[in-house]
């Protein structure tokens, strides 16, 4: 449908009368804005059905320790710019935007940090999808992916937060695995979500061949066997995957070599 000379005048008029309005309302608010008083707050965490790391309780008290509590003041004495920068401070909280409604209510938007995974041991924290350390919360209890041991920060943001990304993005592994140990020595052991079995990394090198050699390994084996009936599995060394048996007693345990692309089991 072609628009007329006389349809462009119209929407040009349209146009300009919108945005003349706007400027009029922005210009009335921002004037008459002496004469308005806080009468309300609103406290809007975008996503608290899925995360809670902070409460709005706790918000609030957040700015009346600081003095910016803005409930009963005049607008002129609202500080936004103030009340954003001292929620930023807090861990928890990823972003934050305060701004002022003609109606007498200050409305807080407010964005919690994504924990991906926790960290436990000498010292438990959260890694969130920012690759941020943040402290474990009170408020929060999530079932989320679990790595223990010896690990500094650098390592959780970094090499650990790599693998925990490259497991969740495996379907396969993502449904397996449960928790992720490193030891003194930085050897890496996976926990499956079922069984006593024990899966041994290695060092973090080429992790995803490793992990693509066992998949095969269930696929062609442990989907008819199951990998319950081994104690360890030991995917350290070179194109070969070494499974320990569970032991019928304390005194014997029998191995078995299971090579890469060959279908003969070797006792050892």
């Amino acid at each position: 449908m072609k628009v007329t000379k006389i349809g462009y005048i119209f929407i040009s008029l349209g146009t300009i009368i919108i945005l003349g309005y706007l400027i009029f309302a922005i210009y009335s608010f921002s004037s008459n804005q002496d004469g308005i008083v806080c009468k309300n707050m609103e406290i809007n965490l975008v996503d608290k059905d899925k995360i809670t790391l902070i409460s709005q309780n706790e918000i609030a008290r957040i700015l009346e320790s600081n003095e910016l509590n803005p409930i009963g003041k005049a607008y002129k004495r609202v500080k936004t710019e103030a009340i954003e920068k001292q929620l930023m401070k807090n861990p928890m909280i990823k972003s934050v935007e305060c701004y002022k409604t003609p109606s007498g209510t200050i409305d807080l938007i407010v964005k919690q940090r994504n924990p991906k995974f926790i960290i436990a041991g000498n010292e438990s924290f959260y890694v969130d999808s920012d690759r941020k350390i943040i402290p474990v919360s009170l408020n929060y209890a999530a079932y989320l992916p679990v790595v223990s041991g010896t690990i500094t920060h650098s390592m959780a943001t970094g090499v650990i937060f790599d693998f925990v990304s490259y497991i969740e993005s495996d379907p396969f592994w993502n449904a397996q695995i449960e928790q992720v140990y490193v030891s003194n020595d930085l050897n890496i052991e996976l926990v499956p979500r079922v069984g006593e079995t024990i899966i041994s990394l290695g060092k973090l090198d080429n992790y995803q061949q490793k992990l693509e050699n066992l998949h095969t390994l269930y696929t062609q084996a442990f989907n008819t066997i199951g990998w319950n009936k081994y104690k360890r599995i030991d995917l350290s060394y070179e194109d070969q995957i070494v499974c320990g048996k569970k032991a019928m007693d304390f005194q014997h345990k029998t191995f078995e070599n299971i090579q890469k692309n060959d279908s003969i089991v070797k006792k050892l």
